[in-house]
């Protein structure tokens, strides 16, 4: 398990494999030549040649993986290589390109920078770039690649160099997020890219094909095929073995992120611009809480048990809210942890002097060799003993809004206790977005149901068992009504009220939210 974790390695369910097979030969009439860059024992190149009379060529690093797929597909071209490092000598062309890339960032692999200079790549990169990127060079004119990957490419920044390969270099036919549908034994939430290579806009085609199959909570639904509804005419809620997924159907809209678009979902996305005042990213700067890189150093409630020699001083024991910490509207509680937050109370960052500081400095002296092997501080011109992400220390004591990096419900709040935020948690300063109206205005719209809503619409990166990242590229985006209007004054009350603890405000907030908005 270490090993398949550590190389990415999740080789393609047998149904899921089906699936892409039937996709990939609607687009093929003729006897084919299939190309697997990373094809594992094989899944993959015999679901195709089940559907179609098919060539088979694939490369995999793992000499088991390669042995098993001999064996099962006597007769196809299974090598043992690195496709990264053959693929740009390979001879084409290929009618059909099946990927499932390994699920493993580069940098874990210690070649990123290679590979990012071999293939005009730019960004966090992971495996799926290269791959994504030689698939056009490999493919003969009309034909098709299928990408299995991990879904984040569809919504994050991280991803935008495969949506960009993608679109830019082939025609994307058909797109399925297949959310968390749990048919990986893997963290990842995995997504389908059907394209060709052609102009598939040309005499007006129309618009590629998106689905999307989440899990609903609390929803009785009859059992189905959830493939069969994915690929249907229009949406469904489906039952899998007990469990009801939502599944909606649309057609990709490109135009940043990569989300589903309907016509609902249009004219709701309409109604917002039109009645949006500023975005959040338009306000204020929303920042990450601190990062240690060492977080069994700097955080902990063990600071009252060290001895009075090396027990760092009051001044920089820092009340720390992590995720943990956070509810929706009231303010955190006392925080369970604390940080050793080795800063000068300055609007930049700037170290204390630890001769200053000695029951810091004796205790931080203990776990120098730790500190010091995190050779990126000293490259980076820092000192051993501090942070990696500070943040601005002068900026942790005036109010805040705090939500957490995870959550399947918001969780916003505004945090008078000076506290330090944690990098599982996001922060905006409260004076640099102009004051406690538009604070309360922020957690009032960001809340609500409609606040959900409309993240699921303009954003849709969620995780398992409903889970939402809320990061900055998605929270700034979070829309505005004019805070001198009716619904702004009635929401900015609302939620100072909710934030005060009077939960019977709640009706009256979402029904000022509904009226700026709806």
């Amino acid at each position: 398990m270490d090993r398949r974790k550590r190389l990415g390695v999740h080789y393609t369910p047998a149904v899921l494999a089906r699936f892409i097979a039937g996709r990939v030969a609607r687009y093929v009439e003729r006897p084919v030549r299939v190309l697997d860059p990373a094809c594992g024992d094989g899944e993959l190149l015999a679901a195709v040649a089940e559907r179609c009379d098919a060539e088979l060529v694939g490369f995999d690093l793992d000499p088991g993986a390669v042995e098993r797929a001999r064996e099962r597909l006597p007769g196809a071209d299974i090598r043992l290589a690195d496709f990264t490092e053959v693929g740009q000598r390979l001879a084409g062309p290929f009618d059909v390109v099946v990927a499932n890339p390994p699920y493993v960032r580069t940098q874990a692999l210690g070649n990123a920078k290679d590979l990012a200079s071999t293939f005009n790549l730019k960004g966090r990169l992971d495996l799926t770039h290269p791959f994504v990127a030689l698939a056009p060079r490999l493919l003969g004119a009309g034909g098709v690649l299928a990408l299995l990957c991990s879904n984040r490419f569809l919504t994050t920044k991280a991803g935008a160099n495969v949506r960009e390969l993608l679109a830019g270099r082939l025609s994307v036919e058909e797109v399925y997020d297949l959310g968390d549908t749990r048919l990986f034994d893997a963290a990842v939430l995995p997504a389908v890219v059907i394209a060709t290579k052609g102009s598939r806009t040309a005499g007006g085609a129309r618009p590629a094909r998106f689905a999307s199959a989440y899990e609903v909570q609390g929803v009785q639904a009859p059992e189905g095929d959830l493939f069969a509804a994915l690929t249907g005419p229009a949406s469904a809620t489906v039952g899998v073995r007990g469990r009801a997924f939502a599944v909606e159907v649309g057609t990709l809209d490109d135009r940043d992120l990569w989300r589903v678009s309907t016509p609902e979902r249009h004219r709701r996305g309409a109604r917002v611009a039109a009645r949006t005042w500023r975005t959040l990213g338009e306000l204020a700067k929303i920042r990450v809480g601190i990062k240690t890189t060492a977080d069994r150093v700097f955080i902990g409630d063990h600071w009252d048990a060290l001895p009075a020699h090396r027990s760092p001083e009051p001044s920089l024991l820092r009340p720390l809210l992590t995720h943990e910490d956070l509810r929706p509207w009231t303010p955190p509680g006392p925080p369970r942890v604390r940080v050793l937050y080795p800063y000068l109370d300055l609007p930049t960052r700037r170290p204390v002097d630890l001769a200053e500081h000695p029951g810091a400095a004796a205790y931080l002296a203990e776990h120098r060799e730790r500190l010091e092997g995190r050779r990126y501080l000293a490259e980076a011109g820092r000192e051993w003993f501090e942070i990696w992400v500070p943040q601005r220390p002068a900026l942790w004591r005036p109010p805040k809004i705090v939500f957490p990096d995870i959550s399947a419900q918001p969780r916003f709040a505004v945090d008078r206790s000076g506290a330090v935020v944690n990098g599982d948690c996001y922060w905006i300063s409260v004076p640099e977005l102009g004051g406690d109206d538009l604070a309360h205005l922020v957690i009032g719209v960001a809340n609500s149901a409609f606040g959900t809503r409309f993240y699921d619409d303009a954003c849709g990166n969620r995780l398992y068992a409903g889970r939402r990242r809320w990061i900055t590229q998605y929270v700034a985006r979070l829309p505005l009504p004019d805070p001198a209007s009716p619904a702004g004054l009635a929401i900015t009350a609302a939620a100072r009220r909710l934030a005060a603890g009077d939960g019977g405000h709640l009706p009256v907030l979402e029904a000022a939210v509904a009226a700026a908005f709806e």
